[in-house]
């Protein structure tokens, strides 16, 4: 697996209906071949909470994120009933959008782009001067791929990024996107 050659932090197994879906099985399996000091993060969108509990509680997942309508009770719920972080992604529209999901008690925020209809995973950039002066840790996503990730990084200071299409050629993960995305994080980590 390129993963556990060029090890990111955190890789993602998405669970909501996309064309990167996973079944549980197959989730299972991947978590079985990844480098421990990975951490397998559940995608979802709107799915139920004991879905989410199970993948936490057998170990399929270790971080969650949530990417639908999912409220506060939802996040409650979840932090509960397991050991897992959790991500409560954001579609940015504004400024107080950002802070009043800053006042949720998941773990961190995923900022990523709006586009009607859909939950996520456009591959499109948002307006980040939006983005306020926040106390909760957050990834970005949106858009970002090795040509504007230093730039997006150094401005914006998230806690990590969050990148999919970008580390994709024609639909499918490609090792040696994957390896520069990781280059240049690291690069500006060790500045």
């Amino acid at each position: 697996m390129a993963v556990n050659r060029w090890r990111p932090d955190y890789v993602g197994f998405v669970f909501t209906n996309s064309r990167r879906q996973v079944t549980c099985e197959q989730a299972r399996q991947l978590k079985n071949q990844l480098d421990p000091r990975i951490k397998a993060v559940g995608v979802f969108t709107n799915q139920p909470v004991q879905l989410i509990i199970e993948l936490c509680q057998t170990g399929v997942i270790d971080v969650v994120q949530l990417h639908g309508d999912e409220n506060e009770g939802f996040i409650r719920t979840l932090k509960q009933k397991t050991m897992c972080s959790v991500i409560k992604a954001v579609r940015v529209q504004s400024t107080e959008q950002i802070l009043q999901a800053q006042k949720m008690s998941c773990d961190l925020l995923l900022l990523d782009t709006y586009q009607k209809g859909q939950y996520g995973g456009s591959g499109k950039t948002f307006d980040r001067r939006l983005i306020p002066n926040l106390n909760k840790p957050f990834f970005l996503a949106g858009g970002l791929e090795s040509k504007n990730l230093a730039q997006v990084v150094e401005e914006c200071h998230p806690f990590g990024v969050d990148v999919s299409s970008g580390a994709e050629t024609d639909g499918v993960k490609d090792e040696n996107k994957i390896r520069g995305i990781i280059e240049i994080i690291r690069e500006i980590v060790e500045k």
